[in-house]
């Protein structure tokens, strides 16, 4: 039986993380992922697209879509993976019934989607170490429902998205960048080392928030120092000069993706350029999902499926110009 390409990075993970442990230490170190072999990677869907289908339907289940709606799309339009957003299933932030996994984790294989990844709402970059703790408690909790899901990643940021770069540093009690860098790396040490246990790897996310550019996503990383914390590169969140490269330096470290339709995950920032993007997503050797996320960007007229399909299309084309 052939790898897909999420067997074969969680294999990678098993391996790096075996051998460690065979010397005695306790858990692997974090090392961004080796080149090697031809790039593969396939776009698929992040669940986030249908925000406001989603809470309309929690809201009122006789509106908008529910997760199964979204699964179904998946099948419409031949997407071999979605990325089921935490927020949107019933109870959340407390786990779903066992029933609700079951049906939904049945429901995806009986169409043939695998179930790539979740996420949830977290601060770490808040100078209250209670609220700190609580986001520890949570991501732990979606580490076991990610494992009953079967899905290989967990979603987490730094601290909440802000609408200016340097916001976060309004709730750092005056503390430097080093030590809240510091004080999240630890509790995101502590989800790497719960996330190994379940086999599920927590993936950090740039989200305009603490991490804007590359090489602080890098350095976030290094310090967690754990083989089961990875990137979450969102491809409309890094406000830099050159976005593009900061994508480039961060794509052996990534475990997963939200590909935007901007650069700056708004329409006053240039488009994405899809043929760009996948040949540095190639170039560095990335094997697996691609998530698209897309976002109203305050459009009144956006509508999911049509964006969503807009943006597949377009990154299906550029990869296939690449073969």
């Amino acid at each position: 039986m052939n790898a897909t390409p999420t067997t074969s990075r969680r294999r990678f993970l098993q391996l790096a993380t075996l051998a460690p442990l065979a010397l005695g230490r306790a858990s692997a170190a974090y090392s961004p992922l080796p080149a090697g072999g031809s790039a593969r990677f396939t776009p698929t869907l992040n669940a986030y697209s249908f925000l406001e289908q989603l809470n309309a339907n929690i809201a009122d289940p006789t509106k908008g879509i529910d997760l199964f709606g979204v699964c179904d799309f998946c099948v419409k339009h031949d997407i071999e993976a979605v990325d089921l957003t935490g927020y949107f299933f019933p109870g959340y932030p407390q786990a779903p019934a066992d029933d609700y996994i079951a049906h939904i984790k049945r429901y995806t294989h009986d169409r043939g989607i695998t179930i790539s990844g979740t996420g949830v709402k977290n601060d770490f970059a808040t100078a209250d170490k209670a609220v700190r703790a609580e986001g520890v408690v949570l991501t732990k909790r979606w580490i076991e429902v990610a494992s009953r899901l079967g899905a290989p990643v967990v979603r987490v940021f730094a601290g909440p998205q802000q609408k200016n770069a340097k916001d976060w540093q309004a709730a750092v009690g005056g503390a430097s960048r080093e030590e809240v860098e510091k004080w999240m790396a630890e509790a995101l040490r502590q989800c790497a080392e719960h996330g190994e246990k379940f086999g599920v790897i927590v993936a950090v996310q740039n989200h305009g928030d603490f991490l804007s550019t590359g090489p602080e996503h890098v350095s976030l990383l290094k310090r967690v120092d754990h083989a089961w914390c990875g990137a979450l590169v969102d491809t409309g969140k890094y406000f830099t000069a050159d976005p593009y490269a900061d994508i480039a330096m961060m794509v052996p470290h990534a475990v997963n993706w939200q590909i935007k339709e901007t650069l700056g995950s708004s329409l006053k920032t240039p488009p994405t350029d899809f043929k760009k993007l996948s040949k540095i997503i190639h170039d560095g050797g990335y094997r697996g999902f691609v998530p698209i996320e897309t976002l109203s960007m305050g459009r009144k007229d956006y509508d999911p499926a049509a964006q969503v399909v807009k943006v597949l299309t377009a990154m299906r084309e550029a990869i296939a110009e690449l073969k």
